[in-house]
């Protein structure tokens, strides 16, 4: 049993890579003032749209003490999920590159547990959490503060070199770690984010209106789809990804190594007519245990008749 507490965090962070996360940082469990305000102000706004889980637990969100029993630490990891291969039909309604495999709550939980198993063998009796984006855990600012990377102007998490196509996940245990620096921004000046969204929902750096999010609209918005946006939806049908696609820190991203985030096979050759004409068979088959099939057949059916319908309107 290891004893010496210098040595814990340098032990963690390597099981962490072993496992296959990309990078490991740790931060002090505490209150996070600056989220707190921002958030409290995103809600008032209504920002949020219907999202209104989002107003349910806010002193957990805010301050993991209150989430989990004596927290210390908060441990926070990166995934990568970026892929080796795209669609094939140019013509066919966009699927976002996170929902290509496996749902990404099970690959990170699964090993999020395992990590906790390794800190109880190796450290001693550790009490905590996995968390991954299933709780009110303010994910992308612990990841931030652990030194992971620095939250963009799109508010995605972004890694010098490696850009912003991670999952985050964490563990909020009961042991004090020493606590890794914060990164620094490196947007600079670079607006491509805010200039490339179709809808402009990023209304301000680091501010987004969900209202106007092509992801919150076609993932999370439960009603029918309001009609100004048909021409700026760019063939999205779950998710979107532009504001990512666009970064220039992307550019620098590989392929990820993981067979679980591996789309089923034939999944990226569905033409454009396979997938305009889905059915509750063709989607039960590609995508079962994937993201996708949390929002549900009813609403993807949804999402891509409202494409046909602007196709349908424009025949040329």
């Amino acid at each position: 049993m290891i004893t010496d507490k210098t040595k814990y965090s340098d032990l963690i962070k390597k099981k962490a890579i072993d496992l296959g996360f990309s990078s490991c940082g740790i931060s002090a469990a505490g209150f996070l003032e600056e989220e707190a305000n921002n958030l409290e102000a995103w809600l008032k706004s209504g920002m949020h749209g219907s999202m209104q889980y989002m107003e349910n637990h806010f002193d957990k969100r805010v301050d993991p003490r209150k989430l989990v029993d004596g927290a210390r630490s908060v441990i926070s990891v990166l995934y990568n999920y970026f892929p080796s291969e795209v669609q094939i039909d140019p013509e066919s309604p966009v699927l976002s590159k996170y929902a290509f495999g496996t749902d990404y709550h099970f690959v990170l939980r699964d090993k999020l547990k395992e990590l906790l198993v390794f800190m109880n063998e190796t450290i001693g009796e550790i009490g905590g959490r996995a968390f991954v984006d299933s709780a009110p855990v303010l994910d992308r600012a612990w990841a931030a503060r652990s030194g992971l990377g620095w939250i963009g102007k799109n508010t995605n998490l972004l890694v010098k070199g490696r850009g912003s196509f991670f999952f985050i996940g964490e563990l909020i245990v009961d042991i004090e770690l020493p606590a890794d620096s914060p990164a620094r921004d490196h947007c600079g000046k670079c607006r491509l984010c805010i200039d490339s969204c179709p809808t402009a929902a990023i209304i301000a750096p680091g501010r987004i209106d969900a209202r106007k999010c092509i992801s919150y609209l076609t993932i999370e918005y439960k009603d029918e789809l309001p009609p100004e946006i048909s021409d700026k939806m760019r063939n999205r049908f779950f998710g979107c990804d532009i504001c990512q696609d666009v970064c220039p820190w992307n550019r620098k991203a590989i392929p990820h190594n993981e067979p679980r985030l591996c789309p089923k096979p034939g999944l990226l050759e569905l033409s454009a007519y396979q997938l305009y004409n889905i059915n509750r068979d063709l989607f039960d088959y590609f995508f079962r245990r994937t993201p996708v099939q949390r929002t549900g057949y009813k609403l993807i059916k949804r999402n891509i008749d409202f494409l046909k319908g602007k196709l349908n309107s424009n025949p040329d």
